[in-house]
């Protein structure tokens, strides 16, 4: 077998030219290789040989593993290059005036490998012990789980007719599900159905239920948005702790924001517009100094610099990643963490055609890789998401997102945003 792998090149060199070996290294305990942002930023800066050391790991047996991986997965793509000329498809026959059910969506982008990888073991799975029953009904499956950070610009050109709409999807975030221009045609026909028969106590209770009484969406997860707070920014300022904190005249300029093209981003505008009101988004721009993607904040070598944020927000996620730096502090906000949920929704028509898939997500399986590996809470009750009993989180509520229209709404919230924080500017600068 010819040498592939050279240790001493860079993690992220290596990802880079052998795809393959980002799953290995997930499943290694390199959870975090699976976020594209991460990889680049940490796999930058470290060598492979290195890496694999830090977690305890015989390099020699991890490279002949690597190389022996990268060997198979080549001859296999070119059998498969070769059958894409015929037909991929085992369903193909099917598909000419018969029914193909489509499983399509995003995956948030940390757990997408690990999460991926156990959907395609139960689908490669389940096809070929029912190919006979699915021949015989006369439908077929595809499906499309593209990383969240792509977007989903290409999702939404399939609700053209009713007919294009996939049978099962899945979307972070507010604003896809619950545009009325987008699902109204939909939602009003009484077209899904996506019961969750059991939830998680950490949002099951008084302050927060996830649960769709209408069971048309399902949340199988959450990402939680914190504060992470640079206390060597803080220049005698008062550690925040309440959301409220933050729209102070003291953390003016002070404050990093996701980037506006997240999810979180839109959460946030959402949750802010409820607690506080239209002066709400005003104070938001006016904390605002800077947008950073999470990832940023996380440094292999941190040194302070006079006009860094004080605070960030970001999700759960990054911030437990925080390794060396004391100056950087986590800050669970006592009126609780911004949720952005990770939903699902079913045709009803086809829901037992899909449930084994809504299942699938709904699972202790899935839950342990979203909790455990990307530290986004699970829904099922079955999954210890490890939080502490005071870890409260802000829930915009059924009753909100279903009597908003929650696309129009963002992007006037966008808007008023956008118009503060000229105005600011403009007020600095003159």
């Amino acid at each position: 077998m010819n040498q592939k792998i050279n240790l001493d090149d860079t993690v992220f060199s290596i990802t880079e030219k052998y795809p393959q070996v980002i799953s290995y290294l997930v499943k290694k305990g390199f959870a975090p290789l699976a976020n594209p942002v991460m990889r680049k930023l940490m796999g930058s800066k470290i060598s492979l040989k290195k890496a694999l050391v830090s977690k305890g790991l015989d390099a020699g047996i991890c490279e002949a593993e690597l190389n022996s991986l990268i060997e198979t997965e080549t001859l296999t793509d070119r059998a498969d290059s070769s059958l894409k000329k015929l037909n991929t498809d085992p369903f193909a026959h099917l598909k000419n005036g018969s029914r193909c059910i489509k499983i399509q969506g995003v995956l948030p982008c940390p757990v997408r490998i690990p999460l991926l990888e156990a959907f395609e073991e139960l689908y490669a799975s389940y096809t070929e012990t029912h190919a006979g029953e699915i021949k015989k009904a006369g439908y077929s499956f595809s499906y499309d789980l593209r990383s969240a950070n792509l977007g989903l610009d290409w999702l939404a050109a399939a609700f053209e007719d009713a007919d294009s709409v996939p049978d099962l999807m899945l979307s972070t975030g507010f604003d896809f599900f619950f545009d009325k221009k987008r699902m109204a045609p939909y939602t009003g026909k009484d077209m899904f159905y996506c019961p969750v028969p059991r939830m998680n106590a950490d949002f099951c209770s008084e302050s927060v239920d996830l649960r769709d009484p209408d069971n048309v969406y399902a949340v199988i997860g959450v990402v939680p948005a914190v504060m992470v707070v640079n206390t060597a920014a803080l220049n005698g300022r008062p550690m925040p702790k309440r959301w409220a904190d933050l729209f102070t005249d003291e953390f003016e300029n002070a404050l990093a924001l996701p980037f506006k093209d997240l999810d979180l981003f839109n959460a946030l505008l959402l949750n802010v517009y409820k607690l506080f009101g239209d002066e709400g988004i005003q104070k938001l721009a006016k904390a605002c100094g800077s947008f950073l993607h999470p990832a940023q904040m996380v440094k292999e070598k941190y040194t302070y610099k006079e006009r860094d944020p004080a605070v960030h927000i970001a999700p759960y996620f990054f911030s437990t990643m925080i390794r060396g730096n004391s100056s950087l502090s986590v800050v669970w906000p006592e009126d609780g963490a911004v949720l952005a949920p990770i939903f699902m929704i079913a045709k009803k028509e086809t829901y037992e055609q899909t449930k084994v898939f809504t299942d699938f997500f709904l699972s202790k399986e899935a839950g342990t890789v979203l909790s455990q590996n990307g530290f986004f809470p699970s829904t099922n009750p079955d999954v210890d998401n490890k939080l502490d009993k005071d870890k409260k989180f802000l829930w915009i509520g059924w009753d909100f997102l279903k009597q908003n229209d929650i696309g129009e709404l963002l992007k006037k919230l966008n808007a008023d945003f956008e118009k503060a924080l000229a105005a600011k500017t403009e007020g600095r600068t003159s």
